[in-house]
C-alpha cells in the first residue's frame, strides 16, 4: 500500500521535485548514519544533541533573515517553544543517540518510523483525534504487531533491550510534541523564523544536562577520544540533517503540497538500512525487515485520506509529519521524525502543513 502511495505521489511530480524529495530523504535517512558515527569517534550522546540543535538553529537563523522572517516576540510564544524544543528536540535527540550506541542504524530508522503511530494513539487517548474507521484501526493494530515483531520479546536474541527502549522512546516523544505543537503552534506565517528560536531552545535544555551526562556518555569535546571523523560527523548532521533538511521541506511542501512531502516518510527507515550496510556492514536481520514492512503498511492504512494534494495558501509550522518527527526541522515526513530539526535521526521542529487555522482546544484530559 506505501509503495502504491508513493509511487502514483512521485508520478505525478515534476523533475525538480522528485529530486529535492530524494535529496530529502537522502539526507533525513543519513541522520542515523552520522549519529552512529559521531558516538564511534568520541562524542556523547549530549554532545551530539548540543552541537546539532546549535548549528541547525544557525543555518535557520540565516535562512529566516534571508527571508525577512521576523523572530517571536511575546512570551506566550517562547514558552511554547521551550515546551516544544524539549519534546520535539532536546529529549528525542538525545534518546536517538543513547540508543544508538546499542543498536544499529538502520534499525534505529526503523524504529523511528514508529511515531505517526504513536501521534494516532495519543490523539485517540486525548480526544483530540477523530474516532477510528476500520481501515485506521487496521492500520493501527498492524503497525504495533510490526513493532512486536521487531523486538521480539520471545526471543534472546531479540531487541528487547535499553537502547531500542530509548529509541522507542524518541518516537513517542515526537508524538507528544506534534500533539502540543498542533494545538500551540499551528498557521505560523513564518516556520523558519518559529522552528529556529526552537532550536535554541533544545541547543540550551541539553547544554544544561552537559555538567551532569556530558561526561557519562563520552569523552567530552576536546577529549582524546574525540577525532575529526566524529566532528565531521556532527557537523553534517547539525548543519545538512537539522537545518538545511528544514529548508528543502518547505520549499517541497509549498511546490507539491504537503501530502507529498509526507510521502518522504516512507523512504526513511529504507535509506537508513542501506547507508548502515553500506558504511558500517550492518546486518539487519529479516525479522526487522520485515516489522518495517508491517509498520509502514499499518502507517499507511492510518493516513487520512483527502480529496488534494494542493499546497494551500501557505505553508505553516504544524505537528504533523503525519505526525511525525522527521529530522529534524519538522518532522515532516509522514513516517516519522527523522534526524532533522524536528526529528530525527531523528530529529524534528514539527511538521510542516498547508497553512490553516488552529484546532478546536480539545477537553482537558483527566487529572
Amino acid at each position: 500500500m506505501f509503495l502504491l502511495l508513493f509511487s502514483r505521489t512521485v508520478g505525478a511530480m515534476p523533475l525538480a521535485s522528485t529530486l529535492r524529495m530524494a535529496l530529502l530523504a537522502l539526507l533525513w535517512g543519513s541522520g542515523f548514519l552520522w549519529i552512529k558515527l559521531a558516538l564511534n569517534h568520541g562524542l556523547s550522546p549530549l554532545q551530539i544533541t548540543v552541537t546539532r540543535c546549535a548549528l541547525g538553529a544557525a543555518v535557520l537563523l540565516a535562512t529566516a533573515l534571508a527571508v525577512r522572517q521576523r523572530l517571536p516576540r511575546d512570551r506566550r510564544t517562547w514558552a511554547h517553544l521551550l515546551v516544544a524544543a524539549f519534546f520535539c528536540n532536546a529529549l528525542p535527540f538525545t534518546y536517538f543517540s543513547i540508543g544508538e550506541q546499542t543498536v544499529d542504524s538502520g534499525t534505529a530508522g526503523v524504529l523511528n518510523a514508529t511515531t505517526p503511530l504513536w501521534s494516532l494513539l495519543l490523539g485517540l487517548l486525548l480526544g483530540t483525534d477523530r474516532p477510528l474507521s476500520r481501515a485506521r484501526l487496521t492500520g493501527l493494530l498492524l503497525g504495533f504487531a510490526g513493532v512486536l515483531l521487531i523486538f521480539a520479546p520471545w526471543q534472546r536474541a531479540g531487541l528487547m533491550t535499553g537502547g531500542a527502549l530509548a529509541l522507542l522512546g524518541a518516537a513517542v516523544s515526537y508524538a507528544v510534541a506534534f500533539a502540543y505543537m498542533g494545538r500551540h503552534l499551528t498557521g505560523r506565517d513564518a516556520p523558519m523564523a518559529v522552528s529556529a528560536p526552537q532550536l535554541l531552545a533544545a541547543t540550551g535544555w541539553a547544554a544544561l544536562a552537559l555538567p551532569v551526562g556530558g561526561s557519562g556518555f563520552g569523552s567530552g569535546f576536546g577529549g582524546a577520544g574525540v577525532d575529526m571523523t566524529g566532528l565531521v560527523a556532527v557537523t553534517v548532521l547539525g548543519i545538512f540533517g537539522t537545518g538545511v533538511t528544514f529548508h528543502l521541506n518547505y520549499r517541497l511542501i509549498a511546490d507539491e503540497g504537503a501530502t507529498s512531502a509526507a510521502t518522504v516518510g516512507y523512504l526513511l527507515p529504507v535509506v537508513s538500512i542501506a547507508l548502515g550496510a553500506l558504511f558500517l556492514d550492518e546486518r539487519v536481520g529479516f525479522r526487522v525487515i520485515a516489522g518495517m514492512v508491517v509498520v509502514l503498511a499499518g502507517v499507511a492504512l492510518t493516513r487520512p485520506r483527502r480529496a488534494g494534494t494542493g499546497a494551500g495558501p501557505g505553508p505553516g509550522v504544524s505537528a504533523g509529519p503525519g505526525a511525525s518527527a522527521g529530522p529534524g526541522v519538522g518532522a515532516g515526513p509522514g513516517v516519522g521524525a527523522g534526524p532533522g530539526v524536528g526529528a530525527g535521526a531523528g530529529a524534528g521542529v514539527g511538521a510542516l502543513t498547508p497553512r490553516r487555522t488552529a484546532p478546536p482546544r480539545p477537553p482537558e484530559p483527566a487529572a
